[in-house]
């Protein structure tokens, strides 16, 4: 035990005032920090004697540098609640949840027992069910859940292969002291990404505690379960082709799905870029179709097949339990294991594992009864005050009895009495606090807290009989502050777990020396149509949102430089056009001067035009700003995997800029809004430019880029040359200070505007990046390199379509444009010519659409499935 009269004055106060909520809660228990006789535990020390040199302001300063760390690298939920435009980020503890060497090797040994439990437990309930037929389990118990899957009741486990290849065990220390299994997480167990991004905040954040702390570390784990992953690989290939099956970017661990595919160098795949055929699984992909041997599912059992499982899940791979029973494709962890997730398992764990381990159970689960049995039934209607309840139907909300009114009190004992079970009683538990440091009040607050470790097989065991496996425990985890059993989803400060080794322990990389030859490849081919499709509407909207961006801020820029006397000749109708807004009519100016003095007219204007012109920054609108952003958002995070750090870091930046919009904002501070907005997409894409290889993927992106680009580049000269209301300088200066040519157009011809030379500045000058001209050099390139099909010898569609323009560009007879200001001829000419060059553009984005982006036909339920309770 410690004494605190060791550490600084500061951090005294701060152990006193902790000690002394304790005592006002009224709750005495265990804590993680002190003792009952107010000392404090051992192994916390290398932690305080942190805090006691830093002081409360430097660690303030910490917390608020690792929550930059967490903002900045994206790591972000959401629940399918939310809006998913709106992710929410969840506040990182600068203090971790310590665990001592002895205690963490009894806790280790408890898992690994658990593990090898739930291994023997799900390969019996899948392959002779002598649990079953013995009566250690009721049948009712196992084949009324919806994780039960009937179709994979009679497949042969394999013997050589685990089912449950790596899973996540949530516990609790009860008040008492004591460890106690909340539950387990056996098909998609989410947090390992979670945890190690944590580990790697704190680590930067306090750099010299995590350098002289003797930590266990954590990225020899991850290495182990890419070992394991390979190693399950059914044909044994030295390199084989490992998937991760997301849900994609609505799910809410999503950012975690990105992260450990990049992490473990694996494809980020969604159900739409896997196909069953012929008994394989493969990947569709620009290059054909690439063969997958191994698929570590983040999807629920029930949403993975919709052949033979949920008929309506858009989510899975039609035809994918039959590949797993071919043995062409091992999955992690296995289909069925969710099984293991029910709730009502952990009153039976105990003499299961007598029965099938020979062995006492370690680590206890809370008092559990199942409903479905009358006297269990009765007991718990008996002691209401006593018991949580769970529906296994919707096993993660948790129903408090005495939480409820009267009526929904009665009419949940009758639905409990008409389907008993559907329901487990769980008893309720008081948790041990743990010390949580509160950015605002600058004091340490004892909070109870939950833990999810994580449990692996070996890799070298993997081939192994059942018996004879061995499991590595993750030295550490993730833990989020919350009652017992708060979802993790649900609590908004997690905690990183530390567990202390007895010396320091050395630095481990995923990154490592290879031995003996290696293949040199370069990537490209093998990317999956929807990522090709998403980086080519990346492309498109973030152009779209930046061309967007910097009209509007020159129509608050003009707005804001008009006065009186500008009134017949304001260029604010035309910009409005530009926008796709509506300019108020004639009436709707009119009843704005209703009973005001003239003197006031003008000012009436601003405000009404101001306000028409601020709508753009609203959600509800649907051409609007945030909108376009919610849209290339939604298009980043389906490629998170393809984008290096420091552009994921401008695409957060950009985030929080539209999250923190003020809605009341005037011209001015929009104005400035609007010039962020354009640096953070300028800086973005000039990162993808500079980072990302130039291959497929970077082709598509650009692609989607140039082709938003030159359609709105034809769009605004065809406005400020020949249908503006008012056409002349101010609105030529408009188009050339939003494409940004405003600088080359002085230094070329001084400030002597002319329409001529911005057509040549404009539309025909090829080494200027914003021209027609150039843009379409531009796309003939890239669309030239696109995967072509085999054996074809004629020009696809996009490339005829891009031809045509370019040569209707070259062919045009630029003598004839020379007097735009005083021919209809040339005016005529002109009008033709961008029409000319619309025409094929504005097909051009279908074209590369329907010849590269595999759009799989939506699955129809074909036998409407009778929903049993």
């Amino acid at each position: 035990m410690l004494d605190p009269n060791h550490f600084s004055a500061e951090l005294q106060t701060l152990l006193a005032n902790y000690a002394g909520k304790l005592l006002q809660s009224g709750a005495p228990g265990h804590d993680e920090l002190l003792t009952g006789r107010q000392r404090i535990h051992a192994r916390w020390q290398p932690v305080l004697d942190e805090l006691s040199q830093l002081g409360t302001q430097a660690l303030l300063g910490r917390c608020e540098e690792a929550q930059n760390l967490l903002h900045e690298n994206g790591v972000t939920f959401n629940t399918y609640e939310d809006d998913p435009g709106r992710l929410r980020s969840w506040q990182l503890d600068c203090l971790p949840f310590v665990l001592g060497t002895e205690e963490w090797e009894q806790l280790e040994q408890g898992l690994k027992q658990r593990s090898r439990l739930l291994e023997a437990l799900v390969e019996d309930i899948y392959g002779e069910r002598r649990i079953l037929r013995e009566g250690l389990l009721p049948p009712e118990l196992i084949y009324t859940h919806p994780s039960f899957l009937f179709p994979a009741a009679d497949d042969t486990p394999p013997p050589d292969r685990p089912l449950v290849i790596f899973h996540g065990t949530d516990l609790v220390r009860h008040s008492d002291g004591q460890w106690l299994v909340l539950g387990d997480w056996t098909q998609s167990p989410s947090g390992t990404g979670y945890a190690l991004e944590n580990r790697i905040t704190l680590a930067r954040a306090l750099p010299n505690l995590y350098r002289e702390a003797p930590l266990k570390r954590l990225a020899g784990f991850l290495q182990a379960q890419l070992r394991s992953l390979a190693a399950l690989c059914p044909n044994q290939r030295e390199q084989p082709n490992i998937v991760l099956l997301s849900p994609g970017p609505g799910s809410p661990g999503y950012f975690e799905h990105a992260w450990l595919a990049n992490y473990m160098n694996c494809s980020l795949v969604e159900g739409a870029d896997l196909v069953a055929r012929d008994g394989q699984v493969s990947m569709r992909t620009l290059g054909g179709l690439k063969q997958v041997d191994v698929i570590v599912r983040q999807i629920n059992d029930p949403w993975c097949d919709p052949l033979e499982l949920r008929g309506d899940s858009l989510l899975g791979v039609p035809g994918l339990m039959q590949a797993a029973r071919n043995g062409e494709v091992a999955i992690a962890n296995a289909l069925g294991a969710g099984i293991l997730e029910h709730p009502a398992l952990a009153g039976y764990l105990p003499q299961l594992c007598r029965h099938l381990l020979g062995e006492e159970l370690q680590l206890k689960g809370r008092d559990t009864l199942w409903c479905g049995e009358a006297a269990r039934l009765a007991q718990v209607l008996a002691e209401p005050g006593r018991w949580w309840l769970r529906d296994v139907q919707s096993p993660a909300q948790i129903i408090r009895p005495e939480q409820l009114a009267p009526d929904d009190l009665a009419s949940l004992h009758r639905r409990m009495q008409r389907y008993p079970h559907l329901f487990v009683a769980q008893a309720r538990l008081s948790g041990a606090t743990a010390p949580v440091f509160d950015v605002r009040t600058r004091q340490l607050e004892p909070q109870p807290v939950n833990l999810r470790l994580f449990s692996l097989v070996e890799p070298d065991d993997i081939h192994k009989p059942s018996g004879e496996r061995h499991y590595r425990i993750m030295p550490g985890g993730l833990a989020w502050v919350g009652e017992p059993g708060t979802p993790l989803m649900e609590s908004r400060t997690v905690k990183d777990i530390w567990v202390l080794a007895p010396v320091p322990q050395p630095h481990i990389s995923l990154l490592r020396q290879a031995h003996g030859p290696i293949v040199v490849t370069r990537d490209g081919q093998d990317l999956p149509c929807r990522v090709a499709d998403s980086l080519f509407w990346m492309g498109r909207y973030g152009e779209r949102l930046d061309i967007r961006s910097r009209l509007l801020r020159e129509a608050f820029s003009r707005l804001l430089q008009e006065d009186q006397g500008d009134a017949g000749d304001s260029l604010i109708p035309d910009l409005f056009t530009a926008l796709e807004l509506t300019y108020p009519s004639p009436e709707e100016l009119a009843a704005l001067y209703r009973e005001q003095p003239a003197r006031h007219r003008f000012k009436q204007d601003y405000i009404f035009l101001r306000q028409r012109l601020l709508e753009l920054f609203s959600e509800e609108h649907p051409d609007g700003l945030p909108w376009l952003f919610n849209h290339f958002l939604r298009n980043c995070r389906a490629v998170r995997d393809h984008l290096g750090d420091d552009a994921w870091r401008t695409v957060n930046s950009l985030r929080q800029k539209f999250n923190d919009m003020p809605r009341d904002q005037g011209a001015m501070g929009g104005q400035r809004h609007l010039e962020g907005v354009v640096t953070d997409l300028a800086a973005f894409f000039g990162l993808c430019n500079e980072t990302m290889p130039h291959h497929y993927g970077w082709r598509f992106l650009d692609l989607g880029r140039f082709i938003e680009r030159v359609i709105c580049s034809l769009e605004l000269l065809k406005l400020a040359l020949l249908t503006a209301r008012r056409p002349g300088i101010p609105l030529w200066e408009v188009v050339l200070a939003t494409t940004d040519n405003l600088t080359v157009y002085r230094r070329r011809y001084r400030s002597q505007l002319h329409p001529s030379a911005i057509l040549d500045l404009l539309l025909f000058d090829e080494t200027n990046p914003r021209s027609v001209g150039y843009m379409l050099r531009r796309l003939e390139r890239q669309i030239d390199k696109l995967p072509q099909p085999e054996n074809i010898p004629y020009r696809n569609q996009e490339t005829r379509l891009v031809i045509q323009a370019s040569s209707t560009l070259h062919l045009v007879d630029i003598s004839r444009l020379g007097d735009l200001e005083h021919s209809n001829e040339a005016r005529d000419v002109l009008s033709g010519l961008l029409d000319s060059l619309l025409a094929p553009l504005s097909e051009l984005s279908n074209a590369v659409s329907h010849s590269h982006f595999s759009h799989a036909e939506a699955p129809r339920q074909l036998v409407t499935m009778q929903k049993s309770v």
